[in-house]
């Protein structure tokens, strides 16, 4: 597994801030203080923005990162990174499942990512492949490294926000493609089969991949003592299983499966509504759910509010592996980079229903085809995305230090 330095996009260096503890105890009272705020108004938020915490440790913690697992495939045959992302499909298809096909929980209706099958999500997916690998990491991979102290995810967060609400004012072009119906494998066979046909499946990519890989160079992890569960890094298996159980517990609480990419859009409409934008003006934004969320606040929204949850999470994790060290200075061509892959990856996320978390890993959990499809359109927008690297400087290979 990658050091954590490598997945945030920061070079080991003993100039960490000195600060580690202080560091800690602020983000942890600015989660408290968050979670108590929100409690005041409705408990399940406040659990919602401790589970985002609870993923960006995890994604942290693992080094989880799906832009990285792509590349090292791509490059140096390294199947480790896609091998866990099957896992964890795997598990979340088996815990939907059961919950998917009843329908509720707790008195509470649930229901999947499920999205139409058609040509925008094509093309937003191969999008969003070129885009992540420019931008050194995917929806989640830029939360939790911003949050782990990349700085350069700024300009990537900014771009990302734009482009997703760029994107929305396209969207009644982009649905007037040709399209199929939302199919979801549990609905249309039933869930027990579905569910069979899908492990199978998974299984069968995970030994393809096991077998058509190279070993690694760094295949084996040391074993340490507890006190890695606080400090990392975890085995990326572990990751993978506490991801898959992390959007379970996230359907059970809120209704439908983890989701990274609407809040980016709202956060963008939002903005766009103090500079003068009027949401008149476009199709998309005149359904009830978007116009419920653009006269709620921020802090009513599930996504944003887990999102942030997300970043203060990775914020603890880098503090307590004592890794939180921001750079500066950024390279022009890398940070043209960072821009340009933010802006991509924000239009494909919106008109793809979603990014590697919302589209493919919720959305093959729902059994849900346009999670397949998403995957198989990103792939190719991957290995552009890898060629173009060395243009801006970034290597194209997965390397040991970066």
């Amino acid at each position: 597994m990658p050091p954590a330095s490598e997945a945030l996009n920061v070079a080991p260096s003993p100039a960490r801030w000195p600060w580690q503890p202080r560091l800690l105890t602020f983000a942890l009272l600015l989660l408290a203080g968050l979670a108590a705020l929100l409690a005041r108004d409705d408990r399940r938020m406040a659990g919602l923005l401790l589970l985002g915490a609870a993923l960006g440790i995890t994604l942290y913690h693992a080094a989880f990162g799906f832009a990285g697992a792509y590349r090292r495939l791509f490059t140096n045959r390294d199947t480790r990174g896609v091998q866990a992302q099957l896992v964890m499909l795997g598990a979340a298809t088996v815990l939907f499942a059961p919950v998917l096909a009843a329908g509720s929980v707790f008195g509470r209706d649930v229901v999947g990512a499920i999205a139409p099958v058609g040509w925008q999500v094509a093309a937003g997916a191969f999008l969003f492949g070129v885009g992540m690998q420019l931008a050194n990491g995917c929806g989640s991979g830029t939360l939790f490294t911003l949050g782990g102290g990349s700085t350069r995810m700024l300009a990537t967060l900014a771009t990302f926000v734009a482009g997703s609400f760029w994107a929305s004012l396209h969207m009644g072009w982009w649905q007037a493609l040709p399209s199929w119906a939302p199919v979801a494998l549990g609905e249309r066979f039933g869930w027990p089969l579905a569910g069979a046909l899908q492990i199978a499946f998974l299984l069968v990519l995970w030994l393809g991949l096991r077998r058509w890989g190279k070993p690694a160079l760094n295949n084996t992890e040391a074993a340490r003592d507890w006190r890695i569960i606080l400090t990392g890094p975890w085995p990326m298996l572990a990751g993978a299983l506490a991801l898959a159980g992390l959007n379970f517990m996230t359907l059970l609480i809120a209704g439908h499966p983890w989701s990274i990419t609407w809040a980016f859009t709202l956060w963008g409409a939002k903005i766009a509504m103090l500079l003068g934008w009027d949401p008149e003006s476009s199709i998309f934004w005149q359904g009830d759910f978007q116009q419920a969320a653009l006269q709620s606040g921020i802090l009513d929204d599930i996504t944003s509010v887990m999102d942030i949850g997300l970043v203060l999470g990775a914020l603890c994790a880098a503090a307590l592996a004592g890794r939180f060290a921001p750079q500066l200075r950024i390279p022009a061509r890398s940070l043209v980079a960072a821009i340009l892959g933010g802006l991509l990856m924000g239009y494909g996320a919106r008109i793809a229903f979603g990014c590697n978390v919302g589209a493919f890993f919720s959305g093959v959990a729902s059994t849900s085809l346009h999670g397949w499809l998403w995957i198989a359109a990103a792939l190719p927008g991957t290995w552009i995305g890898i060629k173009l690297r060395p243009l801006f400087g970034l290597p194209s290979e997965w390397l040991a230090t970066h």
